[in-house]
C-alpha cells in the first residue's frame, strides 16, 4: 500500500521472486475497505508507506474484531520510509521495509511458479462502486504484457520512465517489468504535480511517461508549461481524451498515444495505431482520430464489438452501437472468490467489458459510452463521451461531466457538471449554445448545464441523478 516510490517498484519483483502473490492497493482506500480486502486476499505481510501507516493499522485493528478465528494471524506490517522523513511516532516497534531487504542473503533461490498460468497479482478494479472486483493475473499474461508494453510504447533499450500512472493500478500497466528487461531507468513521483513533472522531465531527459487524461489536462493547463527540448512518448488510457488536450499536448513536444483496455486485460488491451496517411488530415481531424480506441494489440487474441445479446459482430459503419469484448492470453484468469462474477463476465467465450462502441470501416473502434452511463432520451442514445468532449471544447472550460437525470416527457435528458478554468468565465446559456451550435438537436433535449466552482463539488454531486456517477471529461476520478 503505496504511491510510486522505489520500493513498490521493486515489490513488483521481489514478491513474485519469493512465491508469493504481490496485491497493489488504491492508496485512496480507508481503513474499512484495505480491512476487508485484506481478509479477502488472506495476505501475510502488508508493506505500507509511512504516510498510510495510520489507515493500515486501523485496518488490522478492524480485522482482528471480524476475525472468527483465535488461529488466524493478522498479517505483519512493514513500514515503508522515505529517505529525509521522519517516521511517524506510532511507527515505533514496525518493521522497516529496509531492515527487512539488510536480514536477506544473495544466495537466496528464486521460487519459479510451477505453472505459468499461476497467479502473480491480484489488481482491484478501480472501485467505482462500493465492491472493487478482485482481478487474477498469470505469470504468463504479465510476461506477455509487459513485452506487449516495450511495443506500444516504440522503448528502446534504456529508456527514462517517468511513473505518473500508478503502481497500484493494473500493476502500472505492466510497464515496471517492461522498463526492467530494457534496462531503463525509473523516475519516481510518490505526488504527481504538472511542477515535478516538467522538473524531472527536463532534470533526467525523459524519454517515456505515461497518465489518465486528468494528468494531461493538468499538464496543459499549467502555468509552469513550456515547450520541451525532446520528444516525450506519453501513452494515455483510463477515459477518451478530448481532442483538444491531444493537440495542446503535442504542441508542447509529447507525443500522444492513446491506448484501451480495462483492469481485467491488464491495463491496455488496444492501440490507437497511427496511420500515415492521416498526417495530412486537418488539426483538429487528426485530433480526433487520435481518440479512438484502435485494433488490438499483439499479445491480445482477439478484440471486436458484438451485439451483448445475439454476441453477432456489429457491422463495421461507424453507426451501429454494441458491446466491446475481448479474448486472449492477456485477460485475466479470473475475480478471486467470485465465481458468479467471473462467469458472467466471460458469458459467451468473450470478456465483457461493458463499454459501448462502434467499428469504422478500416476496424478501429471507439467508444461511445459505459452501457450504464448511456443516456436514452426519447428512445435516442445520447453518448456522454461525445457531449462532454464539445463542452471540454469550450476555451473556458476545465472540466465537464455528464450524466443523465430522470424526465417525466423524455425519460431521461443530458445534465452536465463543468468547471471553468481559473480567470476565465461563461454562463450557463453560453456553454449550452455552443453545444447547440455543434451537435445534433436530440442530444441536447432539455440540456442542464451547472457551473461548479470547487472541485469537490464535482465528487459531491455524483449520485445526485438515478445513482449515475459523473466522469470528468479529462479527469479520472
Amino acid at each position: 500500500m503505496a504511491p510510486n516510490v522505489p520500493a513498490m517498484y521493486e515489490l513488483h519483483f521481489a514478491v513474485p521472486m519469493s512465491g508469493a502473490v504481490l496485491c497493489t492497493l488504491n492508496t485512496r482506500h480507508d481503513s474499512e475497505m484495505v480491512s476487508t480486502l485484506l481478509k479477502q486476499t488472506e495476505a501475510k505481510l502488508v508493506f505500507v508507506y509511512y504516510q498510510l501507516l495510520d489507515i493500515a493499522q486501523a485496518a488490522l485493528e478492524i480485522l482482528s474484531k471480524t476475525t472468527t478465528t483465535t488461529t488466524t494471524k493478522l498479517p505483519l506490517l512493514v513500514l515503508i520510509s522515505e529517505c529525509g522523513h521522519p517516521s511517524p511516532p506510532h511507527a515505533k516497534g514496525t518493521l522497516t521495509y529496509e531492515d527487512l531487504i539488510a536480514k536477506g542473503t544473495l544466495e537466496f533461490e528464486v521460487r519459479r511458479p510451477k505453472d505459468e498460468l499461476d497467479p502473480i497479482t491480484i489488481s482491484y478494479t478501480s472501485g467505482t462502486t462500493a465492491n472493487p472486483k478482485s482481478v487474477i493475473y498469470s505469470h504468463r499474461g504479465v510476461y506477455l504484457n509487459a513485452l506487449v508494453s516495450i511495443i506500444l510504447n516504440e522503448m528502446r533499450s534504456m529508456p527514462v520512465y517517468l511513473w505518473c500512472v500508478p503502481m497500484f493500478h493494473c500493476n502500472g500497466w505492466c510497464i515496471p517489468w517492461s522498463i526492467a528487461a530494457q534496462g531503463g531507468t525509473n523516475v519516481c513521483l510518490s505526488s504527481v504535480t504538472a511542477e515535478a513533472i516538467f522538473d524531472n522531465i527536463f532534470r533526467h531527459k525523459v524519454t517515456h511517461m505515461g497518465g489518465a487524461p486528468t494528468i494531461l489536462n493538468m499538464i496543459i493547463n499549467s502555468p509552469l508549461r513550456k515547450p520541451l527540448s525532446g520528444k516525450v512518448a506519453v501513452m494515455t488510457g483510463g477515459a477518451p481524451p478530448p481532442p483538444d488536450v491531444i493537440f495542446k499536448m503535442e504542441n508542447l513536444g509529447f507525443n500522444v498515444t492513446h491506448a484501451y483496455g480495462s483492469t481485467e486485460a491488464y491495463g491496455p488491451a488496444a492501440i490507437n495505431a497511427w496511420k500515415p496517411e492521416w498526417d495530412n488530415q486537418p488539426r483538429d481531424a487528426k485530433a480526433k482520430l487520435k481518440t479512438r480506441q484502435g485494433v488490438r494489440h499483439v499479445g491480445m487474441e482477439d478484440l471486436d464489438v458484438k451485439d451483448p445479446h445475439t454476441m453477432k459482430s456489429v457491422p463495421a459503419d461507424a453507426k451501429t452501437i454494441g458491446e466491446v469484448m475481448f479474448r486472449g492470453n492477456t485477460v485475466m484468469c479470473g475475480y478471486l472468490k467470485n465465481l458468479k462474477a467471473t462467469q458472467e463476465a466471460f458469458k459467451g467465450g468473450w470478456f465483457r467489458s461493458g463499454d459501448m462502441g462502434v467499428k469504422h470501416p478500416d476496424g478501429y473502434i471507439e467508444l461511445r459510452d459505459r452501457s450504464k452511463d448511456t443516456i436514452i432520451c426519447g428512445g435516442e442514445s445520447v453518448s456522454s463521451i461525445e457531449l462532454e468532449a464539445v463542452i471540454f471544447s469550450h476555451p473556458a472550460v476545465f472540466e465537464a461531466s455528464v450524466v443523465g437525470r430522470p424526465d417525466d416527457y423524455w425519460g431521461e435528458t443530458p445534465c452536465a457538471f463543468v468547471k471553468l478554468k481559473e480567470g476565465c468565465s461563461a454562463t450557463e446559456d453560453e456553454i449550452i449554445q455552443f453545444c447547440q451550435n455543434r451537435l445534433p438537436c436530440f442530444m441536447l433535449h432539455r440540456l442542464w448545464c451547472l457551473l461548479i466552482y470547487q472541485r469537490h463539488q464535482l465528487a459531491r454531486h455524483r449520485n445526485l441523478f438515478s445513482g449515475r456517477r459523473p466522469r470528468p471529461c479529462g479527469v479520472t476520478m
